[in-house]
């Protein structure tokens, strides 16, 4: 059987439960066509690059599938029809990543990076100096160099 990835955007004003209903709504197609579903990871609401049918956000599931290609087919039939659904996608893997996807550990680093700010623990201003004791920087130099 071929691995595959099926993300799929769902509308920003689902509940929650509505989104992990359409996931296991997916998982009953792939399982019903001989197939398994790996890892399910749902990314929460997220923005949009741009409007899709007047959502700037929506809500994130990832679905890893172990199956023929016939299931990813019936899967994807069933997705277009789906008016909660906003965008789909499916890709085929050569193998199927182990532990979290690079969205989740995205996640889990954001979460950090509240802790020390966005630069980083630069320590106390004290520790930089006096602003009179740096060179001047003209700027036309910069611009040139």
């Amino acid at each position: 059987m071929a691995l595959y990835e099926h993300v799929f955007l769902a509308r920003q004003d689902l509940a929650q439960a509505q989104v992990d209903a359409l996931a296991e709504a997916a998982t009953k197609i792939v399982t019903d066509n001989n197939g398994k579903v790996v890892k399910t990871e749902t990314w929460g609401l997220r923005g949009l690059a741009y409007r899709i049918a007047k959502n700037r956000k929506a809500h994130y599931v990832m679905l890893e599938i172990d199956a023929p290609t016939g299931v990813v087919a019936e899967l994807e039939r069933q997705t277009a029809i789906n008016e909660d659904v906003i965008r789909y996608m499916t890709v085929r893997v050569d193998a199927l990543e182990q532990g979290p996807s690079a969205m989740m550990r995205r996640n889990e680093r954001d979460g950090r990076r509240g802790e020390r700010g966005d630069r980083g623990d630069r320590g106390p201003r004290e520790d930089r100096g006096p602003r009179e004791d740096r060179p001047r920087r003209d700027r036309d130099e910069e611009r040139q160099g």
